[in-house]
């Protein structure tokens, strides 16, 4: 079955036509809704500490040396670069020693290794019965950016497909008027498993074909992209729902997100400009998300489509939907399972000894405390010519714009190694219309089809250092920077013409300046 549906088919039954065109709808009353940051305890700023702040992130306009502290993009956070595939395995640089023990025992429980039930590790049992992967790490391959599986035989650990129909809109978002509503899939629930326990049936085989695109650019040079087509081949439970929307995702890397996490959410709301009211074609929104840990909407910002609210949701959704393990704040021990999936529902699961949930709060606590703090690296040669010329070119085309540099994190009481850092992650956590090519025609929440969250930059350039096989763009598209520079539209486009239209040298420049980060 082909994954990409038309959008406005799918959207008839479950939301406004405003929804389709966001600047159609008045722009999101956000003093209806309690957007604070209730998963920080922070202290106030002053006055003149926010006019220090404001003049700290303001863009530069000095192109002929590196900025103060560039080559810290993490702040006191900040890893040492390396140049082999640990380099997004190191913890923040300014933790204590008994946090270093924390971030330790995370680290065994993101790569533990889990089994079925029942088994003799009742610590570690409890996996499936469908499941994408049998530890975190198998997805984010050390720490990283997961691989596209390009060979039919494989059963990706690092892909999968999201699936949903249209819905209802939540009871507690329904003051949010262009807020999208969806539903699982009857049969499979809100995405496909490809791996399953003995004696089950997997949801389905992921496939993926390519068709080659030339993009002409200046000075005789040329690139070829790869178009994809998705498909759920070897469904196991029947046919996908008629309004079923799949969208492929690729996992991402996990550093920095203890930064992103402790980032002002008025901070990231002062960028928003849902109707392109200064005329520059740039219209970030935010999205919103449900908090069952807080029981309030708050700022999504976790995710390509920024669906989770913290990092603790995101964490403990992705061990129910990916690995099959109950958590507290998911403890339905059969995952993903659907009501229809009844011998997936009986079959033996890990959540009847003293743990409570296949994974209890204590462990989560640890998981969530190691993906805080997964270090960004340090900057390699941020004051060299050509990287500081490809800066240049980045904000002169438009790229800054979206993948917003700096923030300062608010004052943190309990979190001090992520409390009130300069930091440089080339991103406005807000969504934005990238056009028709990269759209997977599935809404989230805010999110349209077309629309997708500012992926941050930092480490990018060591993407492959990590992981030879990795690729990018939330479904691995793209198998160069520059390839995912030419897939942009929407609200990117006149950016990406921009690139195109650049001397070669320049276009080099500005790749090089990628790849430093």
């Amino acid at each position: 079955m082909k994954s990409k549906l038309l959008l406005a088919a799918a959207l008839a039954a479950a939301s406004s036509a405003s929804a389709l065109d966001p600047r159609a709808a008045p722009p999101l009353d956000l003093s209806v809704l309690p957007l604070g940051d209730p998963h920080l305890t922070t202290l106030p700023r002053s006055a003149a500490e926010r006019a220090r702040v404001a003049e700290v992130t303001a863009p530069t306009q000095d192109f002929t040396k590196a900025e103060t502290f560039e080559e810290n993009p993490a702040g006191a956070t900040t890893a040492r670069a390396r140049r082999d595939d640990e380099a997004f395995s190191q913890h923040s640089a300014n933790l204590s020693f008994e946090q270093e023990l924390e971030f330790k025992l995370g680290n065994g429980l993101f790569k533990k290794i889990w089994v079925f039930s029942p088994a003799s590790t009742l610590a570690s049992d409890g996996l499936g019965p469908l499941y994408n992967a049998r530890s975190c790490q198998r997805c984010h391959i050390k720490d990283g950016r997961g691989t596209v599986p390009e060979d039919p035989a494989y059963r990706s650990a690092s892909m999968f497909l999201r699936i949903s129909i249209p819905g209802e809109v939540p009871r507690q978002l329904q003051a949010v008027t262009d807020y999208i509503g969806t539903a699982p899939d009857p049969n499979y629930g809100t995405q496909l498993q490809d791996f399953s326990r003995p004696g089950l049936a997997p949801e389905y085989r992921f496939r993926v074909q390519y068709s080659p695109r030339q993009v002409q650019l200046t000075g005789g040079e040329t690139a070829t992209l790869r178009s994809p087509h998705y498909s759920a081949a070897e469904l196991g439970y029947g046919p996908l729902h008629p309004q079923a929307m799949l969208s492929p995702r690729l996992a991402p890397p996990m550093i920095g997100l203890g930064l992103l996490e402790a980032i002002s959410t008025a901070d990231i709301l002062e960028y928003a400009d849902e109707t392109d009211s200064d005329g520059d074609g740039i219209s970030g929104r935010p999205n919103l998300a449900w908090s069952p840990e807080f029981q309030q909407v708050m700022l999504g910002r976790f995710g390509y489509k920024a669906g989770m609210p913290t990092l603790h949701q995101q964490s403990s959704a992705a061990f129910s939907g990916d690995i099959g393990i109950s958590t507290p704040l998911f403890p339905n021990p059969a995952g993903d399972c659907t009501a229809r999936q009844t011998h997936c529902l009986t079959a033996q699961h890990g959540d009847g000894d003293i743990r409570g949930n296949e994974i209890d709060q204590a462990n989560m606590d640890l998981v969530t405390f190691y993906s805080r703090n997964l270090a960004v690296p340090a900057r390699r040669d941020s004051d060299d010519p050509q990287v500081l010329r490809g800066k240049e070119l980045f904000y002169s085309s438009g790229c800054a714009s979206c993948h917003r540099p700096k923030y300062v994190t608010q004052r943190l009481v309990d979190r001090p190694e992520n409390s009130f850092q300069l930091i440089w992650p080339y991103s406005d956590l807000l969504l934005h219309d990238m056009g028709p090519d990269l759209a997977d025609n599935r809404p989230e929440g805010r999110a349209t089809g077309q629309e997708w969250r500012t992926a941050p930059l930092w480490g990018i350039g060591l993407t492959k250092q990590v992981n030879p096989m990795a690729s990018y763009l939330h479904d691995g598209r793209a198998r160069t920077l520059l390839e995912a520079i030419l897939w942009h539209g929407g609200e990117a486009e006149p950016a990406r013409d921009r690139v195109i239209t650049l001397a070669p040298n320049d276009r080099a420049a500005l790749i090089r300046f990628l790849e430093s980060l």
